[in-house]
C-alpha cells in the first residue's frame, strides 16, 4: 500500500460494525481517522481499540442534520487543515414491513439518514478537496448488495443504495475536475450487530416466504478492503467492489 501518514479520514457511524472496522484498518494504514457518529461512547470506545495503532479523534455527529453534518466538516478542517478520504458509512433501515405499510415517515428517515447525507458529506468533502494544496482526495461510499438485489419488505433500504450508486458515478464523474476519486463498496453479510438476525433464531425472510440463518464473513474483511482502496494513488480507482460472505444466497438463485 501507499504510505498514508499524516492523512486525514472522516468515517460515518464508525462507532460499530463496518465503520468501526474501516476505522481500525485506516489507522492501521497510517491515516488520522476522524471518527463521526451519534453516540460519544461508541466512538470512543472504537478510538480506544485503535489506539495502539493509530490516531483518530471522535466527533458526534448527527447524519439527519444537516447543520450537524456541516460542524463535522467545519472540525475537521478546524484540527487538520485538510482531507483525504471520507468514507460515506452510517446507515440505517426501516422495520421489515409489507411494501403498502411503510410509512412516509419511515421512508423519509430512510432517505436522509442513507442518501441526503451522504450527498451533504460529499458536497462538503469536495468543497475541501478542491481548494486545499495538495488539491484532491478520495470518498468511499458504502453501498450494499442491495444495490444490486433487495430482500423482502426492504423497499427504502434498497432504493437508497440503488441511488448510492448513482451518486457514485455522478461525483466520481464531477471529481475529475478536482482530482476527486469516487467509489463504492457493496456489503454482503458482514457480522455486526446490524446483522446478527441473520444467525439467530429462524434466520431472515428469504424471497419464497421461508426465513432461514446466512452465513457471514468478519467485517474485518471489509475494513482491509476499504484501507485497500483508500491507499490507491489519485490516478487510479476502484469504481465498484463486491466484499460478501462467500456462501451467503446472493449469486445464483438460493
Amino acid at each position: 500500500m501507499a504510505n498514508a501518514t499524516s492523512k486525514i479520514a472522516i468515517v460515518t457511524g464508525a462507532g460499530t460494525g463496518v465503520g468501526r472496522a474501516a476505522s481500525l484498518a485506516l489507522m492501521q494504514a497510517g491515516f488520522t481517522v476522524v471518527l463521526a457518529g451519534r453516540r460519544l461512547a461508541m466512538l470512543q470506545e472504537t478510538q480506544k481499540l485503535g489506539e495502539a495503532i493509530g490516531n483518530s479523534l471522535p466527533v458526534t455527529a448527527d447524519m439527519a442534520d444537516p447543520a450537524s453534518i456541516a460542524a463535522l466538516f467545519a472540525t475537521t478542517v478546524e484540527k487538520f487543515g485538510r482531507l483525504d478520504l471520507l468514507f460515506n458509512n452510517a446507515g440505517m433501515g426501516a422495520p421489515p414491513l409489507p411494501f403498502e405499510d411503510l410509512s412516509l415517515a419511515q421512508w423519509q428517515a430512510v432517505v436522509d439518514t442513507n442518501l441526503t447525507a451522504p450527498f451533504l458529506c460529499t458536497q462538503h468533502a469536495f468543497r475541501i478537496m478542491r481548494d486545499q494544496t495538495p488539491r484532491g482526495g478520495r470518498i468511499i461510499n458504502n453501498g450494499s448488495i442491495s444495490a444490486h438485489a433487495p430482500r423482502p419488505f426492504s423497499a427504502a433500504y434498497t432504493s437508497t443504495k440503488h441511488a448510492i450508486s448513482g451518486l457514485t458515478k455522478a461525483s466520481n464523474l464531477d471529481g475529475r475536475a478536482y482530482d476527486i476519486a469516487v467509489g463504492q463498496i457493496d456489503i454482503g453479510n458482514a457480522a455486526t450487530p446490524m446483522t446478527d438476525r441473520m444467525v439467530n433464531g429462524p434466520g431472515v425472510l428469504q424471497p419464497d416466504g421461508s426465513s432461514k440463518q446466512e452465513p457471514r464473513m468478519d467485517a474485518k474483511a471489509v475494513g482491509d478492503a476499504v484501507a485497500y482502496m483508500a491507499a490507491l494513488p489519485l490516478d487510479a480507482n476502484v469504481l465498484f467492489m463486491t466484499v460478501m460472505a462467500t456462501k451467503m444466497p446472493f449469486v445464483g438463485r438460493g
